[in-house]
């Protein structure tokens, strides 16, 4: 489907640039004073972009191959959205056990290389949308 297509280039190329700048994202402001760095926004995205990255996978493209075919883009949506919730979900407990550590110091000290494999797949998903693997 062309709207899973759509989300998962829009989604990846957003939450790449949230992962890979860091708390430099507050240069893009808007007028009500919201910002690319609010919680509930990151919330809602990270969640968005596990969904998509799901449903990306169950409906390829027209004429490609199931699963398979989108693979790099799909798993660049579900990692870079469940940084967004995990960080969200950081946040809010008081909860620390080990294993929520050692998930935590996996994904956060290479928070940013999946938000720059997140936005060369949104790049190159978009430039070659029925290309094997992209």
């Amino acid at each position: 489907m062309l709207q899973f297509y759509f989300l998962t280039i829009f989604l990846n190329a957003l939450t790449g640039y949230i992962l890979f700048t860091g708390d430099a994202g507050n240069v893009l402001e808007f007028k009500s004073n919201f910002t690319l760095n609010d919680e509930t926004f990151k919330l809602v995205l990270g969640i968005l972009s596990v969904v998509t990255g799901l449903l990306k996978l169950l409906s390829p493209i027209e004429g490609d191959i199931p699963i398979i075919g989108d693979i790099v883009p799909a798993v660049t949506n579900f990692l870079s959205g469940f940084i967004l919730i995990y960080e969200y979900y950081r946040t809010r407990s008081s909860m620390e056990t080990s294993d929520t550590e050692r998930i935590g110091k996996m994904l956060m000290g290479n928070k940013k290389i999946i938000g720059m494999a997140a936005i060369v797949a949104a790049i190159l998903h978009f430039l070659f949308p029925k290309v094997l693997l992209l």
